[in-house]
């Protein structure tokens, strides 16, 4: 049984977000409760990948120096581009580790929740584990008590709460008093997962314009519609993305808003015929399809109240266009984390609702903004002139890779703003 006087923390939700929180707050005197509404069954496959801002948190600042090793993570050595004709018109190498001192690695989705998960759980690392509770739906949560309930009326109580329950967060509705919505975007994607061997065997002209086994992301784009491809643990499997706007998706959007709904093959092969004949062959070969109509959320007006933050697509639900939406939850993991490091003993409302509102100060910014260039990146190209965002792609790659943590961003805002000061 905890002491009484061990800092008492809830995590609603056992995705990446949640996972990762569990890891930044691991350390003495801690006790940590995640809470999973599944049962973490096996999903529809899908490959994620973090960023260089991200993975230089994972392997520096908390010390997973085992991450490539023990995830079966896969290090993206760069972009490949095809055009309409089906031929390589572009490669553009990625120089993460010299340019951003870490690199972009991909995954299969499962493969690293299973590494964080066993990170977070396993009796190796600081403090006690966290315990991860799965089909514990969360019904409501008393923000300023730190009281959280399931739907089967338990009542846990804790002196910090973390909403990383995802994009249709019930916590969100607990912290603002209202219920935020996510929006549909215009587009929506088919997702599938292949093994490399049949791609060799089945689609060769395939095979032999991708290369499934190197480390590369593909691309193809033709008539509004984008294929994005790339291996994943090891290069024994190859996910698929096709992102198409929902008025060729041949699909009712209204059904499409979870990870897990099937796709329908005649009608995914439909949206794509006009694409190079040999993208035809993987995608006739694929037996599950995961059909996902992509949403966010705009920005809120705060992430926190009382005892309880938003973390991850629960505050900032953003487009894949940027491929920083599960890296932008790892650096709200780590700002919790280290705004936190300094507590040993259960703090009082006030001490947490400081710290609090200092996480929401450190990372509303930036995120917001990612969200916003997210959202413009996904419009076609006729659409790009009218952006509010007037930075280029390439020095957006740098705002978001270089990014080194909590503590170095309050710095250079200090600086920044002192330098106002100064020169008024």
């Amino acid at each position: 049984m905890a002491s009484l006087m061990q800092f008492q923390i809830i995590i609603v939700g056992g995705g990446i977000a949640g996972l990762a929180a569990a890891i930044a707050l691991r350390k003495d005197n801690r006790q940590i409760t995640i809470l999973e509404q599944s049962s973490l069954s096996t999903e529809i496959g899908a490959t994620i990948s973090l960023q260089p801002n991200a993975t230089r948190i994972l392997q520096q600042s908390w010390g997973l120096n085992n991450l490539l090793e023990e995830s079966n993570g896969t290090v993206d050595h760069g972009f490949r581009i095809y055009n309409t004709d089906g031929n390589m018109v572009n490669e553009i190498p990625l120089r993460s580790k010299r340019q951003y001192g870490a690199d972009r690695i991909m995954w299969h989705r499962q493969d690293l929740h299973a590494y964080l998960r066993k990170i977070a759980t396993n009796t190796n690392g600081e403090g006690q584990p966290a315990t991860l509770r799965t089909s514990a739906r969360v019904s409501c949560c008393d923000c300023q008590e730190g009281k959280v309930t399931l739907e089967d009326g338990e009542v846990l109580d804790a002196d910090l709460v973390i909403g990383a329950d995802g994009i249709h967060s019930s916590l969100r509705t607990s912290v603002l008093g209202k219920m935020i919505k996510p929006k549909p975007t215009g587009s929506s994607a088919y997702r599938l997962m292949l093994p490399t061997a049949l791609l060799n065997e089945s689609a060769p002209r395939f095979a032999a314009n991708i290369k499934p086994e190197e480390p590369y992301t593909s691309m193809v784009m033709a008539h509004s519609c984008r294929l994005i491809m790339g291996p994943a643990r090891d290069a024994q499997l190859y996910s698929v993305v096709g992102l198409v706007p929902d008025d060729r998706m041949n699909e009712d959007p209204d059904s499409a808003q979870s990870w897990v709904t099937r796709g329908d093959p005649q009608k995914m092969l439909e949206t794509f015929k006009d694409f190079p004949a040999w993208t035809q062959d993987v995608l006739r070969n694929a037996e599950s399809i995961g059909l996902w109509q992509l949403r966010d959320i705009d920005p809120l007006e705060t992430w926190h109240s009382g005892r309880v933050i938003l973390i991850g697509d629960a505050a900032h639900a953003m487009l894949p266009t940027q491929g920083q939406g599960a890296s932008q939850t790892i650096e709200d993991a780590e700002a919790l984390g280290t705004l936190f490091g300094h507590i040993s003993e259960r703090p009082s409302q006030d001490e947490v609702s400081s710290v609090l509102a200092h996480v929401f100060r450190g990372r509303y910014e930036r995120a917001s903004l990612i969200q916003q260039f997210s959202r413009e990146a996904a419009k076609p190209a006729t659409e790009q002139g009218i952006n509010v965002i007037r930075m280029r792609p390439d020095e957006f790659m740098d705002y978001n890779c270089t990014y080194r943590g909590v503590r170095d961003w309050d710095e250079k805002h200090a600086t920044v703003a002192l330098t106002l000061v100064l020169n008024e």
